[in-house]
Formats: structure tokens, sequence, C-alpha cells
């Protein structure tokens, strides 16, 4: 097939050229310009403006936009519809917020575009071990692009999992799932660590577990990768990003009535890392010395 593809990242870039590597023809457009010269240099053909991407199109036109959530996925998916026409297809990969996409599918309905919101794991490692694609939006539109999520994906890697919205909202609740398992390794190979006695060999531990083990998985895998390259992880910082996925599913169970005490534990877990000093932390400090003379430490 022949699609145009709009965000050359670090997961996008490797969709362009698994895509090309799977037969396909991509046009490729990034608002970097070394960005589309690195595509092109793998086989796509380089579009200079987002419009461009449509022209290079025969309808029904396929485009899969890859970028960041939010204003830039709502400002490209705006400049874009306008240089479609109905029957043509919009695939959103990225990590948009369902509410979002319901929005944004009622509104290019009305103009007869179709919108597929697909949602996509894989990470840096997608281009050699294949996505796992969560799509949803019109089934039969679903099906007229599906070749292009085969060649996307692992094995069985993909599917169709229900109308607009669904795709965004299964990978928000993968993302929200994710949250509680880094932290939950986290915390184990800390204490793990902090068992001076037994000098445990955190790397050995990590590879030890993978095999045969309940908690094995690729995380833990990739637990043994960060262990080879830093043992000790002193050169990362312990500053956690969230990307937004976990607030919105902490949302949703406040929104359902449904406890998930693990995975918005595990998000405000992220914000604690990203404080240099509690004040919180500080003011009880000072309460206990108030109420009950408990020494306080005083800052160097």
């Amino acid at each position: 097939m022949k699609i145009g593809f709009i965000g050359l990242g670090k997961m996008g870039g490797s969709m362009v050229e698994r895509l090309l590597g799977g037969g396909h023809e991509v046009i490729a457009y990034d608002r970097d310009e070394s960005a589309v010269k690195a595509a092109e240099k793998k086989g796509a053909a380089g579009a200079r403006t987002i419009a461009s991407v449509a022209g290079g199109l025969k309808p029904p036109r396929i485009v899969w936009i890859m970028v960041p959530a939010g204003t830039i996925t709502a400002q490209v998916i705006d400049e874009l519809s306008g240089a479609l026409e109905a029957g043509d297809i919009i695939i959103d990969g990225g990590n948009s917020n369902y509410a979002d996409t319901l929005h944004r599918s009622g509104m290019l309905w009305k103009k007869g575009i179709h919108l597929l919101d697909a949602g996509t794991s894989g990470g840096i490692c997608g281009l050699k071990e294949g996505y796992c694609i969560m799509v949803g939006g019109d089934e039969a539109v679903f099906k007229t692009a599906e070749p292009i999520f085969k060649t996307l994906s692992s094995e069985d890697g993909y599917d169709y999992v229900g109308k607009n919205g669904s795709g965004h909202f299964v990978k928000m609740i993968h993302n929200g799932i994710e949250y509680a398992l880094l932290q939950s390794y986290g915390e184990g190979f800390e204490i793990l660590k902090a068992k001076k006695e037994f000098g445990l060999d955190l790397l050995k531990i990590s590879r030890l577990w993978n095999h045969g083990s309940v908690v094995r998985s690729w995380i833990l895998e990739l637990c043994e990768l960060a262990f080879e390259k830093d043992p000790n992880l002193e050169s990362v910082k312990g500053f956690v990003e969230d990307s937004g996925e976990g607030r919105w599913t902490a949302v949703e169970a406040i929104n359902e009535t449904i406890p998930a005490p693990v995975i918005t534990l595990a998000l405000l877990q992220r914000f604690v890392s990203r404080q240099e000093e509690s004040f919180s932390a500080k003011l009880i400090a000072a309460l206990r010395n108030e109420f009950g003379g408990h020494p306080v430490r005083q800052k160097k």
C-alpha cells in the first residue's frame, strides 16, 4: 500500500522503516528536515509540507500521524483534514486522550473523513520486534487499513477493539498498568540493593528471574540491559516523567468508582521523584517537633 506518515521521531521513524521493509510506499513528513532526509535515505519519499503528503496519495488516502498528544495532534489533524477528501483515512497512532479522539472523529465525520485511533506500544524496540496495536474506529475502515497494521505489528500483535475512542482508551489503560509494573520492579530492586550484608548482584538476579520465574517479562529483560550499562545506575537521576496516560487512567477509575490504588500510587510516586525536597515532609517534621519535641534535622 501507499501511505502518508507524519511524525518521524523515535517511534515514527522506526515505523516508517518497518513499513518500507514490508513493501509499502511511504510519503514521510516531519517539521524537522533532518528527520525527513533520514527517512528518504531509507527509501521513503520525503514531503516538505503536510498538504504535499496528501497530494502524493490517491483516494482513498491513508495518512498515519505519530506526533505528541494534545495541541500538536489537534493542529496536525486540522491542517491535514483540509488537504483530504471524503473517504480518506487518518490514523492517529499517538497517545491521544480517548475523549479528544471521540471529539475529533465526530468533527472529521462531518467532512466524510474517517479516523482510526491506533494505540501503539513497543517503543524503540518495535522496529525489530514489531508493535502491539490496538485499533478503534469503523470496522470496515479498519479492514481497509489492515495491511498496514499487519506489517507494523508483531505476530498476532494487532486487533480491532471497538468503535472510535476504544483504541486510545485500551492503550491508556495499558500504560496505567505499565506505571504499576515499573514501580513494582523499582521498589523490589531497591530493597535488594539496600540489603548490604548479602552484596547482591542486581544484574545476575534480573537475569535469573527471567528464566522460569513468575515475574519474568520484557521489562525485566530491560532491567538486565540497564544494569549491564550501569550496575548501580549512578549516571541516572531519579526523576521520572509522565506523559499523561497514568493520570487519565486514575481519573477514569475515579469516574467509574473503581479502586485502582496501585496504579494511582505509582503515578504519585512519579511526582515524588521530581521533588528536590518535599515541603509537606518539612512541615510534618516541624509539627512532630512542635507537639512531641522530636528532633528536626537542620539544613546545611
